[in-house]
């Protein structure tokens, strides 16, 4: 049984760790924001499907749950626009620091729809982690644009993570995940290119990306999309929400690390910053202790 749990843990900190290298690829593929959003989310639902079909699943919704599923496919669209803009506006170590601010977005997103209290030390932590972004802010004014975006693109995945909670426990209507990401991609990718065409963004220039390009970006959709997805549902069998939570947290770590080695992104960073970033990421496991401590239920 031991032997179990340490092969669940292992393979949940090598999802942690792919999913670090999402916005070191981003980095590194040339194209712009609108580009590599597109081009990930098409790769995606392509592979995507041929899982669906692999695992025989039922992909017909009714029409209230596939505007519910719209709505949220587009604040996803909306969430991975601002993440990589951020990392396109400034770096990596900047947009991973501002992305942490999730922690505290959650906080206040996740009682407005759940109907429930508020917590008082969740949102203490989220005047400190405020206090943190504006440390960092201040000795980073230069990228200030991507630290908005990375706050921007918290703020997005927060709203669609606890959307997705509820539309997931939804028994009138109950849907799997695979099924629900799926339709929420397709649709993003629906949005997106209308968007596009309306604004004439659609040219030959638009799908004139090169092979590095390429193969990054099948990289960041096979690797730190399908695979840590369906990898990560399974793991939910085996590790309590506590441990997954906990553990994510390492991805703005793992990120960061991976920056400075590869971009040496530490030669363009004050001291400051990784102060700033040092207060967010302990704030942020005080908040999973304490959640350990008061709802052990």
């Amino acid at each position: 049984m031991l032997k179990n749990i340490s092969k669940h843990h292992f393979l949940l900190h090598f999802i942690v760790f792919i999913w670090g290298w999402s916005p070191i690829l981003g980095k590194g593929i040339s194209a712009d924001a609108l580009q590599l959003v597109w081009f990930r989310i098409a790769i995606t639902i392509f592979l995507m499907a041929f899982y669906l079909l692999y695992i025989k699943a039922n992909i017909f919704v009714s029409l209230k749950k596939l505007l519910q599923l719209s709505a949220v496919g587009f604040i996803i669209c909306i969430h991975w626009l601002c993440f990589y803009g951020a990392i396109k506006a400034s770096n990596v170590s900047v947009t991973m620091a501002a992305f942490s601010t999730g922690t505290l977005f959650t906080a206040i997103t996740e009682p407005l729809i759940y109907k429930r209290k508020f917590i008082w030390y969740e949102l203490v932590i989220g005047i400190i982690i405020i206090f943190a972004i504006g440390l960092i802010f201040s000795v980073e004014v230069k990228y200030g644009l991507g630290i908005l975006l990375g706050i921007l693109a918290a703020f997005t995945a927060a709203i669609f993570s606890v959307l997705n909670g509820v539309l997931i426990q939804d028994q009138k209507q109950p849907i799997t995940s695979p099924v629900l990401s799926f339709i929420e991609l397709s649709m993003a990718l629906v949005g997106l290119s209308i968007f596009l065409l309306f604004n004439g963004s659609f040219s030959m220039a638009f799908f004139s990306i090169t092979g590095q390009d390429v193969i990054l970006l099948t990289l960041l959709a096979a690797v730190c999309t399908v695979y840590p997805f369906i990898a990560s549902v399974n793991l939910m069998k085996h590790l309590s929400p506590y441990t997954i939570n906990l553990t994510v947290n390492l991805e703005g770590v793992y990120g960061i690390i991976l920056a400075c080695l590869i971009f040496q992104e530490n030669k363009d960073l004050s001291i400051t910053f990784y102060v700033g970033f040092a207060i967010i990421l302990s704030v942020i496991f005080l908040n999973a202790l304490l959640k350990q401590r008061f709802h052990k239920g």
